[in-house]
């Protein structure tokens, strides 16, 4: 596993002449966006920018969302920078009602493979429009437009996962949408009958029940995403990222790594954020994050970190794989020794690594009238 991580180095490189695009809300104060910028890790004079106002979020949402969602007021803001490789990685700031899972995988459904996107606001919003605005700078930043149809499908994943969410939890219905999603792109699912199916048995996994209307809303989902032709390898990649498994997982697992140890481009713009601009209260959320609890669920965070912090000469002889390395290599010399006095060879009995294992709420949607809805501090 070690050496699959270590060959992601190879393959994980951002584009060099890649465009850097911040989009901000139209409704945000000049302090406000002074303070996105520096949150972002960037001057107005870095990069391109873009205003985003309510019309621009309407041209995506209405027919999809409610008014109450769609609301009046535009205060998200985003950071976008296109890559070469890696699938999507997203981080959010003060975002309550979709989470970077969220966005990263809506993404995905909207034709775009590799990026990294930072999404927030100046204050606490729902943050369903802040995908009008990254979709918009992603197409700046890149010079490719995306399929219309494939963004409507976008922004209706991430409407119908987050009002899905307040029922099941945030969690949860992520993993059931990009569950039926990948399966329903995999295997070329247009059958209404056949991706209820495979609904009901991601339900089933995920320990979720579903209403007549939940099923309904993501059965036409589906459908309505089946129609477009996506790179199946390319989806799977973020999708896997988000979920922890395949060589999407191991991946972000190289790339939380590079972050740890607080060296290399992996992760891009991600890592040059300033949470502490935002406040104590700031709701923050990254795949990247994700990425490194899922790895400390299965109790691969700490073995790789103490490999490479071995690997990188570290002092510290105090974590697990520090002492493990300590006593393997004396139990090895001891070995030798054995072996040279008496003829017989001794296999030293490898010490157990026992890495310890390390263990937010929702609101509605974008810019409105309601205390919470977008654009209204929480």
């Amino acid at each position: 596993m070690i050496f699959t991580v270590m060959f992601q180095l190879s393959t994980l490189t951002v584009s060099a002449d890649s465009s850097k695009v911040v989009t901000l809300g139209a409704n945000i104060s000049k302090q406000q966006r002074a303070d996105m910028y520096e949150y972002f890790g960037t001057t107005p004079e870095q990069v391109q920018t873009i205003e985003v106002n309510n019309s621009d979020e309407r041209k995506y949402m209405e027919g999809i969302a409610t008014e109450q969602q769609i609301g009046r007021k535009t205060f998200s803001c985003s950071y976008i920078e296109p890559t070469d490789s890696g699938g999507v990685q997203v981080k959010t700031a003060n975002l309550t009602f979709v989470t970077s899972s969220m966005i990263a995988s809506t993404l995905a459904t909207s034709g775009i493979e590799n990026c990294n996107v930072v999404a927030a606001a100046p204050i606490a919003v729902s943050g369903t429009g802040a995908l009008t605005g990254i979709m918009m700078a992603y197409e700046t930043a890149s010079g490719q437009d995306l399929n219309e149809g494939q963004k409507e499908a976008a922004v209706e994943e991430l409407v119908t996962t987050g009002e899905i969410a307040d029922s099941v939890g945030q969690e949860q219905a992520s993993a059931l949408v990009n569950d039926v999603k990948e399966q329903v792109i995999e295997d070329n699912l247009t059958d209404a009958s056949e991706i209820q199916k495979v609904v009901d048995e991601a339900a089933s996994n995920q320990g979720v029940t579903l209403t007549k209307e939940q099923m309904d809303k993501i059965v036409a989902l589906m459908k309505t995403i089946s129609q477009y032709d996506y790179d199946v390898k390319a989806l799977k990649n973020t999708l896997d990222n988000l979920e922890g498994k395949g060589e999407g997982f191991f991946a972000g697992i190289w790339n939380s790594i590079k972050g740890f140890f607080g060296g290399g481009s992996d992760g891009g713009i991600i890592n040059d954020t300033k949470d502490t601009v935002l406040g104590d209260d700031a709701v923050i959320n990254s795949t990247l994050d994700d990425i490194k609890s899922a790895a400390e669920d299965e109790g691969l965070w700490d073995k790789i970190v103490n490999f490479f912090k071995g690997l990188f000469g570290s002092d510290d002889e105090s974590t697990d794989g520090s002492s493990d390395q300590k006593d393997s290599t004396q139990a090895s010399e001891s070995s030798k020794d054995s072996k040279s006095t008496s003829n017989e060879s001794t296999s030293p009995q490898p010490k157990e690594d026992k890495s310890p294992t390390d263990e937010t709420s929702s609101s509605s949607d974008t810019d409105g009238t309601g205390a919470s809805q977008e654009g209204q501090p929480q």
